[in-house]
Formats: structure tokens, sequence, C-alpha cells
């Protein structure tokens, strides 16, 4: 198995077709990917057109994990990789697959990666493109820019398979860097936006699309446990001090 796969979870993301997520089982089946992770899923992965279209990768439907949301879906990874075909995606960052994919890679052993896959008919959400540090478009005809579900995959393992990560430094430079999970991130975010609406810094008819900026800027600075628990310490003394200065 290409190393570029060792720790590699594929997260569909409501997958609606029986069929699709069969042949992304064989896909996954075909690169080495041990595992596939399904958040909400709108039909049976077990469906007998699903499991025909597995073929050996009928135990990766068999050992699919089942999540009621992406961010549960997510929660143990350490690298984030989402994919989005709208064109419509705000003005969250596109990354090119080169450069996301050597990112995804660059891990030590104990780390776990995740690439996202939105709906068949829509894609992910932009709060859902959030949760990832990367956001990765597959180059397409704009005439026809909608990829299957399956083929969208195929695309991004090939891709992976040609990542040469044998230059990079990694094991020097995350010793000690721990990376905060995106449950950590959604807290001091929810505290940051409680915060920002008392001192009217933050509107409550704006509040999510700005503070979706504050997010996507912490997602790019790859921010660490320890980082968030500062400004979340800052936060908490600021608040304290003003309610001490009003009474």
């Amino acid at each position: 198995m290409n190393e570029n796969y060792k720790n590699v979870k594929i997260v569909l993301v409501e997958p609606a077709g029986p069929i699709n997520i069969g042949s992304v089982a064989r896909v996954c089946a075909n690169f080495g990917v041990k595992e596939i992770r399904l958040v909400a899923p709108k039909c049976d992965p077990n469906e007998i057109s699903a499991r025909k279209m597995a073929l050996k990768g009928i135990n990766l439907l068999d050992n699919a994990l089942y999540f009621s949301t992406l961010i549960d879906a997510v929660q143990d990874c350490d690298r984030i990789i989402a994919t989005c075909g709208r064109i419509d995606h705000g003005q969250i960052p596109l990354h090119s697959t080169k450069n996301a994919l050597k990112w995804l890679v660059e891990t030590e052993l104990k780390e776990k990666v995740a690439i996202i896959f939105g709906r068949e008919d829509r894609g992910l959400t932009n709060e859902e493109l959030l949760i990832a540090q990367k956001v990765v478009s597959i180059s397409t005809s704009p005439k026809y820019p909608s990829l299957n579900l399956s083929h969208a995959v195929a695309i991004i393992l090939y891709e992976l398979t040609n990542v040469d990560n044998k230059d990079t430094n990694i094991n020097n430079k995350l010793k000690d860097h721990k990376r905060a999970s995106q449950k950590e991130l959604n807290n001091c975010l929810q505290q940051a936006k409680e915060f920002l609406l008392e001192i009217g810094f933050l509107y409550k008819h704006t509040a999510s699309s700005r503070m979706s900026k504050i997010k996507s800027l912490l997602q790019r600075a790859d921010i660490r446990s320890e980082e968030l628990s500062l400004l979340r310490g800052i936060l908490r003394q600021t608040k304290w001090f003003i309610d001490k200065k009003d009474n």
C-alpha cells in the first residue's frame, strides 16, 4: 500500500445513492484506503446494489463508521481537506490539489487525516467547508463541472499517489504540535461570538458571516490546542474585567 494512504479516512456527507457508496468502497479498496466514514446517509449503504458495486471493497462497507454530524466524523482527525465543486463558495480560499494533498500527508505516523466529499446533488455547505483546514476543487469543464461522487474520490486518491513527501521535515516540526480539534475550535468560536455580540462588535444579522471569516482565519493558521486555550483565557479575563468594572 502506498504510504500516503496509511491514515486517510474518506468521509461521505449524506450520500444518497447506494451504487455511489458501493463504487466509492471499490475505489478505496483499489488504492488501499482502510476506512470509510458515512455522515447521515440518505440510503442504505448495505443495499444489494451497493454490495454488488463494492466488489473487493465489501469489507469497507461492512466496517464503515456512521456519524450523525460531520463534526463528529472528523473529531479525531488532525488534518482535514474538503472538496468543493460549487462556484458560490463565498470567500473560502481554494487550494490546488497538489499542494493540499502534500500538506495532508505531511503528518506523524499516529495522526489521522480526512478527505470530505459532499452530497451528490449540492456538495458541501460553506459552513461544512469551513470545518476543513484546506478546500480543494477538481478542475473540470466549466460547462459541466459536476462529477460523479465515486469519480471525484478516484481522482483525489489518484492524485495522492503522485504526492512526493520525501523532503518533508514534519517529524521535527510537529513533535510538540497538537492541533486544535474541531470541537475545541467550535467551542472557542462560540465563546468569542457571545462575547463579541455582548460588546457590540457583532450584530445578530451579520454575526454568522463575520464569524465564518474568523473561523477561516484560524483554520488557515493551523492553530494549536494551547493557542486556542490562550485565546479563550483572554476572552474570559476580558469579560470578567468588564463585568467587575460595571459593578
